[in-house]
């Protein structure tokens, strides 16, 4: 996608510590998404192909047969034939007509320059379930044993790295002030002293949950059309290989010789958008995500440690979205196969009610 240019820095593979005596190392390449380069991108493809931009909030929308009214804030009225939501969670225009129940990735960093820190700076550091920073602080570890959180660090340089807890899923979410707390009894652990930070987030993600009603007339992308990975919080690479989908089947249509009834439309955007492969590849994926809300500490290191120890094509393919059902199928075995006996069975009793669940919604969702 031409996008190379956007990344900050790139890392030849990653490391994953499952506890403080174990540990995986990635064969995989990872890359940092400069969001500001990638928006500053994307802006001046629009602005050469002649997007027009208009700056002010729709407070309404009017659906007629071929075409959709957008009322705006500043008292401006836009015509469309097709009206595209993405304003991520907020769900603004794309209506649902189920209950609103999802997981929570919440997580906080900062990029920060530091004295230095212990990391290898040509790996990043993918996840870290280590928790002997904690032992000091009892109260602490058991939030942490019940609700476990992990390190994710990004280092530039011997000084410059960018560091983040993350609280994988849970729900309801953890608070933002516990997932700091944590961070700062790691960094004072690892001895990371912190001399200045050049910008902080604070990320909390909806994960899972219903899909929006398919079709309607509002068409949706990212996190407001349920584009989220359920089991990993990952978004913005099926995002950017889905916008062509959705542009092209909108060309498709408006070129044909149908007249363009704005639902026909719609619906044949939606269609290509979430085709039934990859509606039961998000159903799998909520099944993935129903199981680790369930599990802690132990429990979460335990998974892991199997999930890493598959073939690459398996845990790549689940964390890219690129296995669909039958091989996410292959997935599951596979990693049962790899899991310790006391995994297995957590993995069955945690997941029985979840399985149960997926395998009802995949015969109630036909084409």
């Amino acid at each position: 996608m031409d996008l190379l240019d956007c990344l900050d820095a790139t890392w030849s593979g990653a490391v994953v510590y499952v506890d403080d005596d174990r540990t995986k190392n990635l064969d995989r390449p990872y890359g940092r998404v400069n969001r500001k380069q990638l928006k500053s991108k994307m802006m001046q493809k629009c602005i050469l192909n002649g997007v027009k931009f208009h700056q002010a909030k729709v407070i309404k929308v009017i659906h007629e047969e071929a075409k959709s009214m957008l009322i705006c804030s500043d008292g401006v009225t836009i015509q469309a034939t097709v009206v595209l939501d993405a304003t991520g969670f907020s769900r603004c225009l794309v209506q649902y007509d189920k209950p609103y129940n999802p997981g929570y990735q919440v997580a906080y960093g900062i990029l920060a320059e530091v004295e230095e820190h212990p990391f290898d700076t040509s790996k990043m550091l993918f996840m870290d379930w280590r928790d002997s920073h904690l032992n000091n602080n009892m109260e602490l570890k058991e939030r942490n044993r019940k609700a476990p959180t992990f390190l994710y660090a990004m280092p530039f340089s011997s000084n410059r790295i960018f560091l983040e807890e993350t609280s994988l899923v849970a729900r309801p979410g953890l608070r933002m002030d516990d997932i700091q707390e944590r961070m700062v009894a790691r960094l004072s652990h690892l001895g990371i002293k912190v001399k200045s930070i050049e910008e902080d987030e604070h990320c909390v993600i909806p994960m899972g949950g219903p899909l929006p009603v398919i079709p309607q007339r509002v068409v949706g992308i990212g996190g407001t059309a349920g584009m989220v990975h359920p089991s990993t919080g990952y978004m913005v690479a099926r995002t950017l290989a889905a916008a062509p989908v959705v542009a092209n089947a909108i060309i498709q249509y408006l070129g044909s010789d149908k007249d363009h009834l704005g639902n026909e439309l719609s619906a044949s955007v939606w269609k290509d958008l979430w085709p039934i492969e990859r509606r039961r590849q998000r159903e799998f994926f909520c099944f993935g995500m129903d199981i680790l809300l369930k599990l802690d500490l132990s429990a979460t290191r335990r998974f892991f440690d199997a999930f890493f120890d598959l073939e690459p094509h398996y845990w790549h393919g689940f964390l890219s979205s690129r296995l669909l059902l039958p091989e996410l199928m292959f997935f599951g075995l596979s990693l049962f196969s790899h899991a310790s006996n006391t995994s297995r069975l957590e993995i069955m009793t945690k997941g029985t009610v979840p399985l149960v669940t997926m395998i009802n919604n995949l015969l109630k969702d036909t084409e």
